[in-house]
């Protein structure tokens, strides 16, 4: 084979590898298209729940037979059966949960603690139903669970509740925790 026929053969197979790798190569770049997109995020301030004022059941009087005392969320203090209210001692008062965080987030609410028990030494307890709403105007039935904060990224909770009175139950302070747990939904 002589050395001109030489080169044209491996110059053609040169040409056709390029031509070959420009077709496969240098043509995906006529398809192509791009887009861009805007990633964003909004920090909002952490929940957070603080109790302004406490549950307060005030004085009360144990009879013979069981009884009951509720505080309802509007602070209305009424009695039934063997329990009586006399008109003096401290006033009794719902509980009030102070909720903040993000602007008009929603939140759900768990409660925990039903049981106020003496701390003069008697070991008595005494059950706690509580009652709740988002209003403080009383009429509440049962436990609020989810909530909106405002436009101020606010809301109030009110607790209430009824106590089981025992029959002759035995005098002295009681006290017991409730806690209300807030989480954005």
């Amino acid at each position: 084979m002589n050395s001109s026929a030489f080169i044209r053969k491996s110059f053609r197979r040169t040409v056709l590898a390029s031509v070959v790798a420009l077709g496969a190569f240098g043509a995906s770049n006529s398809f192509a298209a791009e887009a861009t997109t805007t990633a964003t995020g909004s920090v909002i301030a952490p929940i957070a729940i603080t109790n302004p004022v406490n549950l307060n059941f005030g004085r009360f009087v144990a009879g013979p037979a069981v009884g009951t005392v509720k505080v309802d969320t509007n602070g209305t203090r009424t009695a039934t059966g063997d329990a009586f209210l006399p008109a003096v001692g401290p006033t009794p008062t719902a509980a009030q949960f102070l909720v903040t965080g993000g602007a008009e987030a929603t939140y759900t609410i768990s409660w925990t603690g039903a049981v106020l028990t003496n701390t003069t030494g008697a070991n008595e307890t005494m059950a706690l139903e509580r009652i709740s709403d988002l209003t403080g105007g009383g009429g509440a039935s049962a436990d609020v669970l989810s909530g909106t904060l405002s436009e101020g990224g606010d809301q109030l909770i009110y607790l209430g509740g009824t106590l089981s009175v025992g029959a002759a139950q035995v005098a002295g302070i009681y006290t017991g925790d409730v806690s209300a747990t807030v989480e954005y939904n």
